[in-house]
């Protein structure tokens, strides 16, 4: 076993290392703000897909620590090597399984590629021995490719406006430095490609095999996880190659609901809060949108994370009595708080007011840089980051 000291790695806003205590202690923050919350009658049976990180993992733990359900976690995770850490997922992951199986809750994370037909078979088999049936499927995934299982082809993501270059202020959050942000327009085949990896192809292949499977119980619950977001990001988000893949997945989320009402089933898209998150921080605009945006909820009182998003989205959209309620495209929207007129009036002002100078007085530019350090597990209070980190041989 080789050990050694564990350092924040970060090039353009990506973090290349990763703390397993600080993880480990993200993970308990979570697990014990859900114990400490009313049990929600929800689901007792979860598929997680990708379940390791951000909404996904915050997804697992109200499941099985608010619910007390039974989980199956499915995501892609880099493991430990003599040299160098694993990815924040591989110890998060880790963490929930231990603490699920000292609770005496069930738990099992498949590590593979969520796209491919074999995971989903071992998924299936799994099911059949452990559960018989699962009640709750939660598709979680953000992967920059896919390899589609019927064509063997590779598609590669991007974040492109459609028709006219973009150009915008963005921020280093490392160097609190605010810059101008310029992206050229997609090219041909950007669309397409985006579609496949981020649309709801895949979210469809999953519940139509489940669903043959036989492991699909009555009135089984299934979501998946969209953002539509302020004027001030949409034409590289919401109106560009990343915002049509989102249309795909809840023009998919419609669909699947029929598919389900048979057996007394639904399908939801769930449009979530802009939150800090390994793939919402390599997005220029919106790192400085969402610093904006914390400086304002927070003040108001009504700020939230992954996991007080996620319990809400139980508590008061999921399991709830009656119909879940949901906007006039059928989704559903725990956004709403960030989305209200108040607060956006104030991010346009605020907008229009951040420089380099203004970075620390208009935003929350600290709490961004703490809340992305901790998904690597640094900057996490009470961890030792002199000590030693313990790698695989």
């Amino acid at each position: 076993m080789a050990s050694i000291q564990v350092k924040p790695m970060i090039i353009n806003n990506v973090c290349l290392t990763t703390h397993p205590d600080g993880c480990a202690a993200m993970v308990n923050e979570q697990i014990d703000w859900s114990k400490a919350q009313k049990k929600i009658d929800g689901p007792k049976n979860a598929l997680i897909i990708g379940c390791s990180t951000g909404y996904g993992l915050s997804s697992r733990i109200a499941a099985a620590f608010s619910s007390g359900a039974g989980t199956i976690g499915v995501s892609f995770e880099k493991l430990p090597t003599a040299k160098k850490t694993g990815s924040p997922g591989f110890y998060n992951n880790a963490e929930f399984d231990k603490k699920s199986q000292e609770a005496g809750i069930y738990s099992k994370t498949l590590n593979g590629d969520a796209y491919s037909n074999d995971i989903k078979e071992e998924v299936i088999s799994l099911i059949k021995e452990k559960f018989e049936k699962v009640d709750l499927i939660v598709y979680s995934l953000a992967s920059p490719v896919r390899m589609d299982p019927a064509t063997g082809i590779l598609h590669k993501s991007t974040l492109k406006p459609i028709g006219e270059t973009f150009a915008a202020k963005s921020v280093d959050f490392m160097k609190e430095i605010v810059k101008e942000f310029t992206i050229e327009p997609a090219g041909e085949g950007d669309v397409e490609n985006t579609v496949k990896v981020m649309g709801g192809e895949d979210w469809e292949i999953w519940i139509n095999m489940l669903s043959e499977a036989g492991v699909l119980a009555e009135g089984v619950k299934t979501v998946a996880y969209s953002y539509i977001g302020p004027e001030v990001t949409a034409t590289v988000y919401r109106k560009g190659t990343i915002g049509k893949a989102k249309e795909n997945l809840e023009a998919t989320g419609l669909k699947l609901d029929e598919k389900l009402k048979p057996i007394g089933g639904r399908a939801f898209v769930s449009v979530n809060k802009a939150l800090v998150t390994r793939a919402s921080a390599y997005i220029p605009v919106v790192s400085l949108y969402i610093s904006i945006l914390f400086k304002i909820m927070k003040a108001k009182g009504n700020h939230e994370g992954c996991m007080e998003q996620i319990y809400r989205l139980y508590d008061e959209r999921l399991y709830v009595e009656g119909e879940t309620p949901v906007d006039s495209e059928g989704r559903i929207r725990i956004d709403d708080l960030e989305m209200r007129e108040d607060i956006q009036a104030e991010v346009s002002v605020l907008w229009d007011k951040v420089s380099t100078e203004t970075l620390s007085e208009v935003t929350d530019i600290i709490g961004y840089r703490k809340d992305f350090l901790q998904l690597h597990g640094f900057d996490v209070e009470g961890i030792d980051y002199g000590k030693d980190v313990v790698l695989e041989d």
